[in-house]
């Protein structure tokens, strides 16, 4: 059995002791961008106490997305020492997470400052935000024309779902990955082949909100470099195939105070062992649903996955179409699985960790202030007919981005930026986005209207 890593290190002494320890002579100093993309330098670890204390500069508009011109000063990227992880599958290479500063100020920009905004307001009250992430993807091969395919050819089944032969046969990457997980101390229990031919899930323990929107970060790039390595791709895509489910990016979120988790109420009348603070939390994120969207489903692509089980072979979506939540049913945006805590299902692969979570902690803290309720659970499987009066969630990234705009608390929530508010910023950068496309001729158009 692979031992557990040592716990991160809290400070420059500890981290210079994990280095050493490690055999790291190498540092991926990296941050995020708006859209989640990782940025990094490499730095040689000779160099930890001067970038422990003067961090790397970065030209913020060459990174993207970090609300700078050309004309600007450099970002500065200071490791936050707690994030350190040496990287599983490179000898010599660690990884460390960073905040971003502009002139000795930090940058309102950095979706991890933003996330920490959410946390710091939350910690004030005496309250931890812990969160679960269950990622999803795509093994595929790109063929020498563009196309992609399931990297493994037999993966054909209408139903896949825990195929063990499937699994089996990609036993060499999903035991890597594993292997590679528990290297890190993130306490690997499960990797399974999903709900698409093609498709992979590996599950690991929650942890507070930040670490987890780190670990995403990270396994993100561990995913991609063992497909890399087998001459693969390994795609978080929301839809990269019109007929088979998408991938999601599962969130199961608790608040807590202490020790305590404070979602959890056995006497629950509903039944569902769920607190009226969390049904307050539950509350305000369905009521912030239609904004909410356009943080945890951020792509154009990623409004096809939702509401799209006729389409697929297996005749279900696994996403929700519905501002709703239930019990143990996963057809709602909001699922409760177990006692002291929710999963919430409107996530996708392609979401950007920090903002996904940091409009999470907004709306559901708005639904506690307010002692909001939101009604009984619905209990019928929303795939197959949806009671009147259940609100549906954004059709597209535009439509998303609008209801965000809108959304007070929202807008509060991502902060403000020099120029005005980060929400504005950021819907800006996704209407040229859905622009882009929509200015593509697609294939579809052209069978459709070509000679029409």
């Amino acid at each position: 059995m692979t031992a557990l890593s040592p716990a991160p290190p809290r400070d420059a002494e500890e981290l210079a002791r994990a280095i050493a320890r490690d055999g790291v002579e190498f540092l991926l100093v990296m941050f995020v961008n708006l859209y989640g993309k990782p940025c990094a330098k490499l730095a040689p670890v000779r160099t930890l106490d001067q970038l422990l204390t003067d961090g790397l500069g970065f030209a913020g508009n060459a990174a993207d997305g970090l609300g700078q011109s050309s004309a600007d000063p450099d970002v500065v990227a200071i490791p936050d020492v707690t994030s350190y992880v040496r990287a599983p599958l490179q000898d010599g290479l660690g990884i460390i997470q960073c905040d971003l500063y502009v002139e000795g100020q930090p940058w309102p920009y950095a979706p991890r400052h933003i996330l920490r905004n959410q946390l710091r307001l939350l910690a004030e009250q005496g309250r931890q935000l812990k969160v679960g992430a269950e990622p999803e993807y795509f093994l595929v091969r790109r063929a020498e024309d563009g196309s992609i395919s399931v990297a493994d050819e037999l993966d054909t089944a209408d139903s896949p779902c825990y195929d063990a032969n499937a699994a089996t046969r990609a036993f060499d990457h999903l035991s890597t990955i594993s292997r590679s997980l528990d290297q890190l101390g993130w306490e690997n229990y499960s990797n399974d082949h999903e709900d698409a031919n093609g498709q992979f899930e590996h599950n690991f323990g929650y942890a507070d909100a930040l670490r987890t929107a780190d670990r995403v970060i990270v396994f993100r790039h561990l995913a991609k470099m063992a497909a890399h390595r087998a001459g693969l791709i390994a795609t978080f895509m929301p839809k990269p195939f019109t007929d088979l489910t998408g991938s999601g990016l599962h969130l199961h979120v608790s608040l807590w105070e202490g020790e305590r988790s404070l979602f959890d109420d056995t006497a629950d009348p509903r039944g569902l062992n769920t607190s009226r603070l969390g049904y307050g939390f539950i509350a305000g994120l369905l009521q912030h649903a239609p904004g909410l969207m356009a943080l945890t489903c951020p792509t154009v692509n990623s409004y096809k996955r939702l509401g799209a089980g006729a389409d697929t072979l297996s005749r279900s979506s696994w996403a929700p179409g519905y501002a709703s939540y239930g019990g143990n049913n996963r057809t709602h945006l909001v699922r409760i699985p177990d006692t002291g805590r929710i999963e919430v299902r409107c996530v996708d692969g392609a979401a950007n960790p920090y903002l996904a979570i940091a409009g999470i902690a907004a709306a559901g803290a708005d639904g506690v202030a307010r002692g909001a309720d939101p009604g009984d659970p619905v209990a019928r499987d929303l795939e197959a007919a949806a009671p009147a009066g259940l609100r549906p969630l954004p059709p597209t990234l535009l439509h998303a981005v609008d209801e965000l705009v809108a959304d007070g608390v929202l807008r509060e929530g991502l902060g403000k930026v020099p120029n005005g508010a980060y929400a504005d910023y950021y819907a800006d950068a996704k209407r040229a986005e859905f622009a882009r496309y929509h200015r593509e001729v697609t294939d579809w158009e052209l069978r459709r209207y070509l000679q029409s």
